[in-house]
C-alpha cells in the first residue's frame, strides 16, 4: 500500500477515535429496545443483521412491548387504543472516508479534458443521518419508518420503510400448528424481508455511496427502492415456512406528479411479488433456504412518448440462503443469493435507449461474517455479475461509468473488519477489490480507466441512539 493511502487510513482512524470520544452508548435499532426492556442482543447478533427471535419480533409486527400503555376502552369494554406513552424514536448517525485506488476524472468538462483529477479522498460528515419511528402503533399493528438525510446528495426524504399488521393463529393445541398471518406496506421490495439473504439488509450492510460502483443491477436489487409502493400479504408458519405475495407500483420521490415523460424509469400498473421459503432450528444454529422474485413493467421516461406506450418488461427470479450460529462468544453466518434477471426491453430499443429487444442480467452475491463476544468481527463477500453487452445500455466513451465492450460483467470482493466498543457502536474499514469492471480489466470505459483503479478503502463510524 502506498504512502499517501497509509496516511489517509490513518488520518481517518484518528477521527474514528475522536467520534468515538463524542458518541452516547445505544443500539440499533434502539427504539425496540427501549420498547421491549430486552437487550438488543436478543434480536440482533450485530446491528443490523437479525437473530431468530429478532425475526420472530418483525414477522410478529414490531408489537411486543413492555411500556405503559395509553389505553382507550368503550362501555363495551371494547379496545380502541392501546398505545405506548412513549414514542419508540431513535436516530442514527454515519460519518465515512472513502478513498479509491486513483481519483475519478475532474467533474468540471474543461479540467476532465485536461486530465485533471478530482480531490484524492472524500469525508463525508455525515455520510447519512436518519431519523426512525420504529416500534407498536396498536395492538398487532407496527411499523419501521426511516426518514433519512444523504450528506452526498444533500436530500432529505423517506428510506426504507414498512408497516405491518400481524395477527397470531393457534390453529389447535398441538405446538406445530403455529400461524401468523400478516400485511405489510412498503417502499422496497425485500425491506419487509425477515432474512439477510435478500438485497434491502443484505451484505455489505453499509458501504461508500460516492466511490464508483458497477453500472448494471438487478431491478429487485436495490434498483426499485425507494421509488416503489406495495402492499402485501404474508403468513409465517410453525416457525418454519414463510410465504408471502405483494404488489408494487410507481412512487417515484420529487419531479413531476402526476408522472410524466420527463420522468426517469417509473413502474407501470401493479408489479406482482413473490416469496417463498424454509427455516430450520436446532440447538444454536438456523438455516434458511428460499426463493424471491418479481416482474417488473416500466416505462423508461425522459423520451417523449414513453408513458401510455410501450413498457420494458423485467423478470427476476432469485434463489437465497442464510446459516447461522450464535452462542456468547462465537457468531457465524453465512449468506448467499443469485438472482438471474430476463429483460424484454421493447420501449427502450423503440425509444433508441438500447441495442437489443431482449437482454439477460444474472448477479451471484456470497458472504461470510464472525464476531468473537459481538466485540470485533470481519467479514469477507464476493460479488459476481455478467450479462448481455449491449453498446446503448452500457455505452463506451464515458469516463468512469463508461463500458468500452457494452457488457456489464462486473467482479471483485469485499473484505471488512469491524469493531464495536459499544453494542450500538460500530468502527468499519472496508476494503473493495475489483477483479473486473463494467466488462473488462484494463481500458473498461474507452477512456483508459482500470477496474483496479476502483478498489475502495473505506472507513465508517456507524452510531445509533
Amino acid at each position: 500500500m502506498n504512502v499517501p493511502v497509509v496516511r489517509s487510513l490513518v488520518g481517518g482512524a484518528l477521527a474514528s477515535i475522536v467520534l468515538l470520544g463524542l458518541a452516547a452508548p445505544a443500539w440499533a435499532v434502539p427504539s425496540y429496545a427501549r420498547q421491549t426492556g430486552m437487550a438488543c442482543s436478543t434480536c440482533h447478533t450485530v446491528f443490523p443483521e437479525l437473530t431468530p427471535f429478532g425475526r420472530e419480533f418483525k414477522l410478529n409486527g414490531y408489537v411486543l412491548d413492555n411500556m405503559k400503555q395509553i389505553r382507550g376502552i368503550t362501555i363495551e369494554r371494547q379496545e380502541t387504543l392501546s398505545l405506548n406513552s412513549i414514542p419508540p424514536i431513535s436516530a442514527m448517525l454515519q460519518v465515512s472516508y472513502t478513498h479509491t485506488q486513483m481519483a475519478v476524472p475532474d467533474s468540471v468538462a474543461a479540467n476532465a479534458a485536461n486530465g485533471a483529477l478530482a480531490r484524492d479522498g472524500d469525508l463525508l460528515f455525515p455520510q447519512q443521518a436518519s431519523l426512525f419511528y420504529a416500534g407498536k402503533i396498536a395492538d398487532g399493528l407496527g411499523a419501521f419508518l426511516q426518514l433519512t438525510y444523504d450528506g452526498a446528495a444533500d436530500h432529505f426524504g423517506f428510506d426504507n420503510t414498512d408497516v405491518r399488521f400481524a395477527h397470531h393463529l393457534a390453529l389447535s393445541g398441538a405446538s406445530d400448528n403455529d400461524l401468523i398471518l400478516g400485511l405489510t406496506l412498503n417502499n422496497n421490495p425485500t425491506v419487509q424481508d425477515a432474512w439477510n439473504s435478500t438485497p434491502a439488509w443484505g451484505f455489505p450492510f453499509a458501504g461508500s455511496n460516492v466511490a464508483p460502483t458497477p453500472a448494471a443491477a438487478t431491478q429487485i436489487d436495490g434498483t426499485i427502492g425507494q421509488n416503489a409502493g406495495g402492499l402485501g400479504g404474508y403468513l409465517w408458519w410453525n416457525h418454519s415456512i414463510y410465504a408471502e405475495l405483494s404488489a408494487y407500483t410507481a412512487s417515484k420521490v420529487g419531479g413531476s406528479h402526476p408522472l410524466d415523460s420527463s420522468q426517469g424509469p417509473a413502474l407501470h400498473g401493479l408489479n406482482p411479488y413473490w416469496r417463498l421459503g424454509w427455516e430450520t432450528r436446532w440447538d444454536q444454529n438456523a438455516l434458511f433456504l428460499g426463493t424471491y422474485g418479481i416482474e417488473a413493467h416500466i416505462q423508461p421516461g425522459g423520451v417523449a412518448g414513453t408513458l401510455g406506450g410501450e413498457t420494458d418488461k423485467y423478470t427476476d427470479y432469485a434463489v437465497d440462503g442464510q446459516y447461522q450460529y450464535i452462542t456468547d462468544d462465537h457468531i457465524l453466518t453465512v449468506l448467499g443469493t443469485y438472482i438471474h434477471e430476463k429483460q424484454r426491453l421493447d420501449a427502450s430499443s423503440q425509444f433508441g435507449l438500447s441495442q437489443n429487444v431482449d437482454d439477460t442480467l444474472n448477479t451471484m452475491k456470497l458472504a461470510a461474517n464472525y464476531y468473537y463476544r459481538r466485540e470485533i468481527g470481519g467479514a469477507v463477500g464476493f460479488f459476481n455479475t455478467i450479462g448481455t453487452a449491449d453498446n446503448l445500455l452500457y455505452p463506451a466513451g464515458v469516463p468512469v461509468t463508461g463500458s468500452s465492450s457494452g457488457a456489464p460483467n462486473s467482479r471483485g470482493f469485499i473484505f471488512e473488519v469491524n469493531y464495536l466498543p459499544f453494542l450500538n457502536v460500530k468502527l468499519q474499514l472496508q476494503y473493495v477489490k475489483y477483479l473486473k469492471f463494467n466488462g473488462a480489466t484494463t481500458d473498461y470505459d474507452g477512456v483508459g480507466r482500470r477496474a483496479a483503479d476502483n478498489n475502495t478503502v473505506y472507513l465508517l463510524g456507524w452510531f445509533n441512539f
